[in-house]
């Protein structure tokens, strides 16, 4: 089996990240016709259609954009390979840019950046911590943090770090006083505490061992984007919350908080590692992925185990 052009594979991710055929071209410096010639041999080579062109851009056939995944990886691997011999070259220094939600920062980011800085004295980090999601390219963040099932924009490379299992916590004195929940349904007669959602619906989307799904809607006494606040409130006894694990292991393990409905569970979060899909990364912004990559998910295990 001969080996394909792999230079046609990177021109494609390029053109789907930068939204057109010209944008593309412009980027990675070649004329707009060879560009849209390279995308047409790449298409003959496979077979197949992988992307609709049209007067107002670009958008992907399905099987264009599971392509377009194994491309992008052939982008960072080719990224990567370069920037071994520059991260030799180069000391890291510089400031860089990260966002992270409160959990986050309260939890992992103030264990791992504090060595992580010590490491590289060099490096200066700009840290916004906020609930709100973050446009990463337009606020000028290099990294971000985020807890999603999944991390749907092209122009992002997104690593997923850890799982992020959530699970619906009450203080054993709650429980004692109104009863401990034997089904979803008597969720529905329980005080509750939730994170904000845009849509004003609040649910929870349960799902038990043997595959039965249940939704269970409830109206929260207390809403707030702040994690550590709904944990506080819960562990004084004010409502139930579904909170994820690596926040309440402690909690958990002193015996502040006990789970409800260990049978039924909530969809899975990932923490994802975010950053801007653009090459030439700095190596101050590298090395924070690097280390991040590394740390997280060790940190991570580490809550969970407590439990």
């Amino acid at each position: 089996m001969s080996l394909p052009d792999l230079t046609n594979y990177l021109i494609f991710a390029r053109v789907v990240a930068a939204g057109s055929i010209s944008a593309g071209a412009r980027e990675l410096g070649m004329p707009k016709s060879t560009v849209s010639r390279r995308l047409t041999e790449l298409e003959e080579e496979q077979g197949i259609r992988l992307v609709h062109r049209s007067t107002r851009g670009l958008k992907l056939t399905d099987v264009g954009q599971a392509f377009l995944i194994h491309c992008e990886a052939l982008v960072s691997a080719a990224e990567a390979a370069q920037q071994v011999t520059q991260r030799v070259r180069e000391t890291p220094r510089g400031t860089v840019h990260v966002a992270s939600p409160y959990a986050l920062s309260q939890s992992l980011l103030t264990e791992l950046l504090p060595p992580f800085m010590h490491d590289y004295p060099e490096v200066n980090v700009e840290l916004t911590v906020t609930n709100r999601p973050v446009n990463l390219i337009d606020e000028g963040i290099d990294i971000a943090l985020r807890v999603r099932s999944s991390i749907d924009d092209s122009s992002l490379i997104a690593r997923p770090l850890a799982d992020s299992p959530l699970t619906i916590y009450a203080a054993p004195s709650l429980l004692q006083q109104r009863g401990v929940p034997k089904h979803p349904l008597d969720l529905m007669d329980m005080p509750q505490l939730s994170l904000h959602y845009t849509s004003g619906r609040y649910a929870y989307q349960l799902t038990a061992d043997d595959g039965e799904r249940l939704t269970v809607s409830f109206t929260p006494r207390l809403i707030t984007d702040d994690m550590i606040v709904l944990r506080e409130a819960a562990m004084q006894g004010l409502g139930l919350v579904a909170l994820p694990n690596y926040l309440c292991a402690e909690a958990l393990q002193t015996g502040q908080l006990q789970r409800v409905l260990p049978h039924w569970h909530l969809p899975m979060g990932i923490m994802h590692l975010v950053y801007p899909h653009r090459r030439g990364l700095l190596p101050a912004v590298r090395v924070l992925i690097d280390y991040l990559v590394a740390h997280v998910p060790a940190v991570s295990q580490r809550s969970l185990v407590m439990e």
